[in-house]
């Protein structure tokens, strides 16, 4: 399997000036390959990828494929335009990348044949595997069942992050796919109980501040001791609940700062967490040791 296990969803830490704050980026690839983390994933929803120019796009990829020393690499390079997210992929596979992740077009909510079309042509347009990513929530669209299965018989598509929620949608993909297709966890919370069906692993936000642990409990799953793998789940649900207390990366980004990885501040429109929430992360904090 190309990417199962644990991957994480990197944030993108910025300084006070706004600016990509690259030795803090650095520094986080070098904080997950150390606790066990074998894929990562900058510029995804979790590294603000929508508020990101091109140029700075390309550049948190190049830093992170930089500074990666074991982890394989799967860019963030979606769009709601096409042809952008061919640019995005073509300069992406450029810089040496493993894979990328391109989420379904959002805003714009094509038919089931214009998310065909759209991934089709991105998997034509780069020699690496291609990563579907459905998030309705985000997007404003579902990619159906049998539309992922239909691009999963394209030779360049990998498989899908499924964070739809919609667990029978997910089973139906798992019972149907063909054998090399991954599919992977988009949402922390539903992680375990989906892996107990056959999905490959997970695509975390909460493992930007506990990548150890995160990995632990996928590692568990994929040997069948689940058991065990229940036990760290329990055990990091308040976490994974609170980390969506506001918008991702919101919550996270506040997390990271109290950890030493950037300022804690996302760009507009995203603002800083809330007051009122800051105890509720920080009893998370105390609770799981992070700090």
């Amino acid at each position: 399997m190309m990417f199962a296990g644990t991957a994480t969803a990197l944030i993108t830490p910025f300084k006070d000036d706004g600016s990509i704050d690259e030795d803090g980026l650095r520094r986080l690839v070098d904080f997950q390959e150390e606790n066990g983390t074998n894929v990562l994933i900058p510029c995804g929803s979790t590294g603000e990828s929508a508020t990101l120019s091109h140029a700075e796009h390309i550049r948190v990829i190049e830093i992170v494929r930089d500074q990666a020393k074991k982890a394989k690499i799967m860019a963030g390079a979606g769009s709601n335009a096409t042809s952008e997210a061919i640019y995005l992929s073509k300069a992406a596979a450029d810089l040496g990348v493993d894979g990328i992740l391109s989420i379904s077009p959002y805003y714009n909510k094509p038919t089931q044949e214009g998310i065909y079309q759209h991934f089709k042509a991105i998997s034509e347009a780069i020699d690496i595997p291609l990563i579907i990513y459905n998030v309705p929530g985000r997007t404003g669209s579902n990619i159906t069942a049998d539309t992922t299965l239909r691009l999963a018989e394209l030779p360049n598509i990998g498989g899908v992050k499924e964070a739809s929620g919609n667990v029978v949608q997910i089973q139906e993909i798992l019972r149907r796919r063909p054998k090399g297709f991954e599919v992977l966890s988009g949402d922390d919370g539903l992680t375990f109980s989906i892996m107990s069906m056959g999905c490959d692993g997970v695509i975390s936000v909460a493992a930007n501040c506990c990548p150890r642990t995160m990995t632990q409990m996928v590692k568990l799953c994929q040997m069948e001791t689940f058991v065990e793998a229940r036990e760290l789940h329990f055990k990091m649900m308040p976490l994974f609940k609170d980390l969506f207390i506001e918008s991702n990366p919101i919550p996270i980004k506040y997390v990271m700062k109290k950890l030493g990885y950037g300022n804690g501040r996302p760009r507009l429109p995203l603002t800083e967490l809330s007051p009122q929430y800051r105890p509720i992360l920080d009893l998370d904090i105390a609770t799981l040791g992070l700090i």
